[in-house]
């Protein structure tokens, strides 16, 4: 028996919070959704925010109803096939701040990673077809509220206009994205601009910057 086939990819099954843990059988007395109250209830936390960004685009995207893939190549896949990867920044953070933080995305080709071999990918490349750029734009600690929805704005992006850049290709500033000839979206829109800028014409000529 060889090691594949031996030890395959678990499947995940959707959980519902409900589930309860226990000693062989005998209950803990705590359940998984106290163990998701404890783990993620700071949503403005640079790695729960990260997740948040992809959750919200996937319910724009109707896609939701899947289970979260941590070692995909790109975070989501629409129902036309289109591979969308999401990059999340936000000015206000959980820890004491001087100032708000600038906001930087990163981003750029990467080796992937095939669960299924537990094999990486030789050279870096670009994974996604479009890229979402999800900021949380509010700047008041006293308010902020990533369920809000309308405290998000998202700019989505073809990869080759990315990959036309002709300085950092593995950053870019937020007033380097908007001098880019693409418009911030709100969640009602989002949907829309990703299937916008994966046609093949949303390709543009990117201005040099970081």
């Amino acid at each position: 028996m060889t090691m594949a086939s031996a030890y395959p990819c678990l499947v995940p099954q959707r959980k519902t919070g409900s589930e309860r843990f226990h000693c062989n059988g005998i209950d803990a007395g705590f359940d998984l959704a106290s163990f998701w109250q404890w783990s993620v209830s700071d949503l403005v936390s640079n790695a729960t925010r990260g997740i948040l960004a992809e959750y919200i685009v996937a319910q724009a995207l109707g896609v939701a109803g899947r289970i979260r893939n941590e070692w995909d190549s790109f975070d989501l896949t629409t129902t036309a096939g289109v591979k969308v990867e999401v990059k999340s920044a936000a000015y206000v953070q959980t820890w004491y701040q001087r100032k708000l933080s600038d906001v930087i995305f990163r981003y750029g080709p990467k080796r992937g990673f095939d669960a299924a071999t537990n094999t990486v990918e030789r050279e870096p490349r670009w994974q996604a077809d479009v890229y979402v750029f999800a900021l949380l734009k509010h700047r008041y600690k006293s308010t902020i509220d990533p369920l809000n929805i309308g405290q998000w704005e998202f700019y989505c992006l073809r990869t080759s206009t990315l990959q036309s850049r002709t300085r950092s290709k593995v950053l870019i500033t937020l007033k380097s994205l908007q001098k880019l000839d693409v418009k911030p979206v709100g969640f009602d829109g989002l949907k829309k601009a990703i299937e916008d800028a994966a046609r093949p014409n949303a390709s543009l000529s990117a201005p040099t910057g970081p």
